[in-house]
């Protein structure tokens, strides 16, 4: 057993865990998070999406004991206008995928903001790229809906981006 400190959603968490224990098990298992959801445990779809010191990550890829020390945000420690817009703009359906999706939202508008370029990113010029439609659907890429609900995702996500 290793002893793994976290903190998470603002407060300082000890666990001993196996070497071997993802963050998402740790997460859920170990901390009762159960916000963040297990999918395909291969780091494909990103329903296990939660941010390490405001970063993206696919906590099914992560052990725990490499993010020892580290902010860990799941969606029951998030509270951002994301959150509502998704709910106006009928950004989920069944749910499942909605936490990965609003934890991997906040760290892709990070990201934008920061002048981060995706693959679709037509102009470098050190002003940050527009969010587009198209900007916003790769950046969000790795998480998946099974319900379908991506018009609705782009449309909260643009909205909290804004102009």
């Amino acid at each position: 057993m290793v002893e793994v400190r976290l903190r998470v959603n603002g407060t300082a968490r000890e666990i001993d865990v196996e070497p071997q224990v993802s963050l998402l098990d740790a997460l859920r298992e170990r901390l009762g998070m159960t916000g963040t959801k297990k999918g395909c445990d291969q780091g494909a779809c990103g329903a296990c999406t939660v941010l390490a010191d405001g970063e993206r990550i696919c906590s099914c890829l992560a052990l725990a004991v490499q993010y020892d020390g580290r902010e860990i945000t799941t969606i029951e420690g998030v509270d951002h206008p994301l959150q509502a817009a998704f709910t106006e703009h009928d950004g989920f359906q069944c749910g499942y995928c909605t936490p990965g999706q609003i934890c991997s939202a906040i760290g892709m508008l990070a990201e934008h903001k920061a002048g981060a370029p995706s693959a679709v990113t037509e102009e470098l010029d050190g002003d940050g790229a527009e969010l587009t439609d198209d900007e916003i659907r790769e950046r969000m890429s790795g998480n998946l809906c099974r319900c379908g609900a991506y018009n609705g995702i782009v449309d909260a996500v643009r909205e909290v981006a804004g102009p």
